[in-house]
């Protein structure tokens, strides 16, 4: 038999290292050609790992969760062959190295001892992933185990005289006390094992007690998730502004479109209305329009308008980006929007999809609450959030009457944001979508 080792591929953009989010495979498991046996993640894209040969996996190489440099061995597969010098590749030195899958090492590499051979100082980690825990042994003399709930109060519980008087002496309520023997009957070793447990056992079954801690591992897009909020709100100081806007109007006009219809216009939601306001509102304020090198101490204003729509996917928040926003129109907006949402929830998104935007949109939809604090998208400088629209009773001069009422809940960078500037942004978009036919006239 021999051995192949597989190691972790050049993934490609330069990336020197990965994060491992999930293993397909486990020791022992046979693998055909193809298989895969891996997958990590980086920079939000995920990259499986195929195996180039047949045979039986004797050695995983690291956890979920464990960044593993390019280059580094991550997998070790048993193949069906003759090991012997006459068979071994011509260019081989002879001194038994596992032969290296092609195109995933580099030459020359050490690598880590087989599992099989004895060392002074063995790798426990890869003892735990080979070794199965021992069974535990069974007890010989364990007691039997009470069954049932508690009676209820006032049922007379079926014990002998000694273990009556025994837990009369220990102060115990036999209705308490589940009992193994035949109608529940109750014997000293259930006593026994009732006193062992101390007093939650006279807890009643619909309300128990729990103990315990599960740990969740932060891996994959949640791990990149986590770093990117914790580097937003590490360096960004957050300033908030709330104003409300009545969207009457746009509703109006919005269901109005809606009914045209036309197979090939997709059905209209608020977001676009929103990104054309956006377009037309950071014309005016280009500063808004910006990403902040904080580190370098430049801003750098956009021409173009790349909007980043916040979504919700299964694996978690994933900001794809409508490139060009300036040059599309309302249902031009929609359907770059729809398109890709799916793929961001299919996986199909590409890097492109998710990268370069130069202003964010975020929504909860008709989850979105009246007031958020949304966090910037590092390295922008501004996010706007949209709360759920409800209708309330709105002072028109003369009576109350019932008008459609939305909260935008922004954020901006406060060191190169003033609070003015973020207000009068705000008040821009409100006025375009309080009025939306401002958003289709060009000045």
């Amino acid at each position: 038999m021999a051995e192949h080792v597989i190691k972790l591929p050049d993934v490609g953009e330069g990336v020197a290292e990965a994060e491992l989010v999930e293993w397909h495979v486990k020791v022992g498991d046979p693998v055909q050609e193809d298989t895969v046996l891996a997958a990590v993640m980086t920079d939000k894209a995920t990259v499986e790992i195929p195996s180039p040969v047949e045979g039986e996996v004797k050695w995983l190489g690291a956890e979920v969760g464990e960044i593993v440099a390019v280059g580094s061995p991550i997998v070790r597969i048993e193949i069906a062959g003759d090991t012997s010098p006459s068979d071994e590749d011509p260019m081989d030195d002879g001194e038994g190295e596992a032969p290296i899958a092609e195109g995933m090492a580099s030459e020359g590499e050490d690598l880590p001892p087989p599992p099989a051979e004895p060392s002074p100082r063995p790798d426990k980690k890869a003892e735990r992933r080979e070794t199965p825990p021992a069974p535990k042994p069974a007890a010989s003399s364990a007691r039997p185990v009470p069954s049932g709930a508690p009676r209820p109060r006032g049922e007379k519980p079926l014990a002998s005289p000694a273990v009556r008087l025994r837990a009369k002496e220990a102060g115990v309520d036999l209705r308490q006390v589940p009992g193994s023997g035949p109608a529940g009957r109750i014997n000293h070793d259930d006593l026994d094992a009732f006193i062992a447990r101390g007093p939650q056992a006279a807890i009643p079954s619909g309300l128990q007690r729990k103990d315990g801690v599960e740990e969740v591992r932060i891996v994959g897009l949640r791990r990149r998730i986590a770093e990117k909020m914790a580097l937003a709100k590490s360096r960004i100081p957050h300033i908030t502004y709330v104003e409300e806007i009545d969207v009457t109007a746009l509703e109006e006009l919005r269901a109005r479109l809606n009914a045209d219809g036309k197979a090939d216009r997709p059905r209209l939601t608020i977001l676009p209305f929103l990104m054309r306001a956006i377009v037309r509102a950071v014309a005016e304020q280009p500063a808004l329009n910006a990403t902040f090198d904080d580190e370098a101490g430049v801003v750098h204003r956009h021409a173009p308008v790349h909007i980043g729509i916040a979504a919700q996917t299964p694996a978690g928040l994933m900001v794809p980006v409508v490139r060009h926003a300036e040059a599309r129109d309302l249902f031009d907006c929609a359907s770059e929007a729809a398109r890709l949402a799916d793929a961001a929830r299919d996986g199909s998104a590409t890097r492109e999809d998710l990268t370069g935007s130069t202003i964010t949109i975020t929504s909860l939809g008709a989850m979105g609450g009246v007031v958020t604090t949304p966090v910037i998208n590092h390295p922008e400088v501004a996010i706007v959030g949209v709360n759920k629209i409800m209708m309330r009773p709105v002072w028109d001069g003369a009576q109350f009457v019932p008008r459609k009422m939305m909260n935008l809940s922004s954020s901006f960078d406060h060191r190169v944001i003033d609070g003015w500037d973020a207000a009068v942004f705000v008040q821009r978009l409100k006025t375009l979508m309080e009025t939306p036919a401002l958003i289709f006239v060009e000045t």
